[in-house]
């Protein structure tokens, strides 16, 4: 079983005389105001997640949009600052991004135009010449500030995610013997039917073949992207080592179905702090009486929020003798709430709940509750420990890390998790509840059989489940991933 101390060895060993350079769209942590201080909260998501542990081990630099309103204060003159801010271990450089940079690059051709491309989640995607001129100009910009920190030295470059498609090909053009380069990409990969109505295909696609080593989470999306390099790009394809060469360059096409840091939350869940957050949080929704029904989701159309509140609606019409037995506690933050699907969501959502409280409720009681706060790390995995049933009702999604980290922090082998066959999770945590979520009947059927569920068979399958989060866990990604990447050559 990997482990910190085998990820930390690696690098020492294998990469000290290089410099191990992480790059993303969101950032690890992020400074903003809170009654005119400045406060470094960590960032939501699962490439946070996946990667800040996996950083704490290396010492790298992370590269990422300064997003926050006091990041700007809380940095040097460089743009850097060294986290996380209890223990400082690795470098984060802040790349600085014009509102309209911004819009165009991030809430357009991101999130309006790739986000509902991989996604099968029935969004159609928009394509704006304005926002594709941003995006190439914030790559570029990203490509820009990396090539000054590696100078003369050489350098493993590891890209994460489709913000940045474009970037592997600007490094290896701007220093092309100095850098390795790999690119996990966390979302779906679509299939050719879907991926060729991009008007930007070909740019994107030479963009990723810049890579050394392309990584997805599981084989299908590695299968659908050599199809697609088949039919639309000029390559030899060597689908015995799943390899594609163009002009001379060879690109590894490889699936690592990412993790978390199961031992690193088992503990802090287990922490003094976390059971005082408990306390705090079951007190403050008054969850002590019920069985707690838990989704903890960025508010994003493709995680399957209104299929969600639907298919507890569902529930309680066919068993209205769990009335006032249990609740549904929705924890989301808002994001990219300036595109209107993300708005319409939003107002979506909190009309559902309105009307299934109204629909539901008793005196003193209520089925739903939202809650839209930023949540802390360890508040997070208190509601984790607080909750009897944790809902993971993706539509369409690469892997899901809430999934894993619900498994990881339950330490005392309670509760259970009901899980989208629609996840990449779903192939490994075949012991979860699986449950379609556009099956209203079926999903509610799916929620009643893990309330339902006798104790010692939960205990069974959290116990397995566990076991698999456990040995296939960040460290062994990363490590997986890294010793791939070490079989490269820099260039003479």
């Amino acid at each position: 079983m990997w482990t910190k101390k085998d990820l930390q060895k690696l690098i020492k060993d294998k990469m000290g005389d290089y410099l191990f350079i992480v790059v993303s769209n969101r950032q690890p942590y992020v400074h903003v105001l809170k009654k005119g201080q400045v406060v470094c909260q960590r960032g939501a998501g699962g490439v946070i997640t996946a990667l800040d542990p996996v950083m704490q081990a290396c010492n790298g630099i992370w590269v990422a949009f300064g997003s926050g309103e006091a990041d700007r204060q809380a940095s040097d003159s460089e743009g850097k600052i060294m986290v996380p801010p209890d223990s400082p271990s690795y470098t984060l450089k802040r790349v600085w991004l014009s509102k309209e940079e911004e819009n165009g690059y991030y809430y357009g051709y991101s999130n309006e135009a790739l986000w509902p491309l991989c996604h099968m989640a029935f969004q159609r995607p928009t394509f704006r010449t304005n926002d594709w001129q941003y995006y190439k100009t914030v790559n570029e910009k990203f490509a820009k500030a990396i090539i000054k920190e590696v100078g003369k030295k050489r350098a493993f470059i590891w890209i994460q995610d489709y913000h940045l498609c474009l970037l592997p090909k600007m490094l290896k053009e701007m220093a092309p013997k100095q850098l390795v380069v790999a690119h996990f990409w966390h979302i779906p990969w679509p299939n050719y039917e879907t991926f060729r109505i991009c008007p930007q295909k070909k740019e994107i696609l030479e963009g990723l073949l810049a890579n050394d080593l392309l990584g997805f989470h599981i084989r299908y999306h590695c299968d659908n992207f050599i199809d697609i390099i088949d039919r639309e790009i000029e390559s030899k394809i060597d689908r015995e080592r799943f390899a594609i060469v163009r002009s001379k360059r060879e690109t590894l096409i490889r699936p690592y179905p990412i993790s978390v840091d199961f031992e690193g939350i088992s503990e802090i869940a287990n922490s003094a702090q976390v059971r005082d957050a408990s306390k705090a949080l079951e007190e403050e929704y008054g969850l002590s009486r019920y069985k707690v029904l838990l989704g903890l989701d960025r508010i994003d159309y493709t995680k399957g929020i209104p299929e969600r509140l639907l298919a507890v609606d569902r529930l309680l019409e066919k068993h209205p003798e769990l009335k006032e037995k249990i609740v549904f506690l929705q924890m989301g933050e808002i994001s990219r709430i300036h595109i209107p699907k993300y708005k319409a969501l939003n107002d979506e959502i909190n009309a559902l709940v309105e009307q299934i409280n109204w629909k539901h409720s008793t005196e003193g009681w209520k089925p739903v509750i939202l809650v839209r706060r930023h949540l802390s790390f360890h508040e997070l995995l208190a509601f984790y420990r607080l909750g009897d049933i944790c809902i993971v009702s993706s539509l369409h999604d690469g892997m899901n890390l809430v999934a894993k980290e619900f498994i990881s922090s339950r330490s005392d082998e309670g509760g259970m998790l009901v899980l989208s066959q629609f996840t990449g999770a779903a192939r490994e945590l075949i012991e979860s509840i699986t449950i379609n979520p556009y099956d209203r009947d079926q999903f509610s059927q799916g929620i009643l059989e893990a309330i339902k569920l006798p104790d010692k068979e939960r205990i069974r399958r959290m116990r397995k489940m566990r076991k698999v989060v456990q040995q296939n866990n960040i460290f062994r990604w990363a490590g997986k991933i890294l010793s791939e990447l070490l079989k490269f050559e820099f260039k003479e």
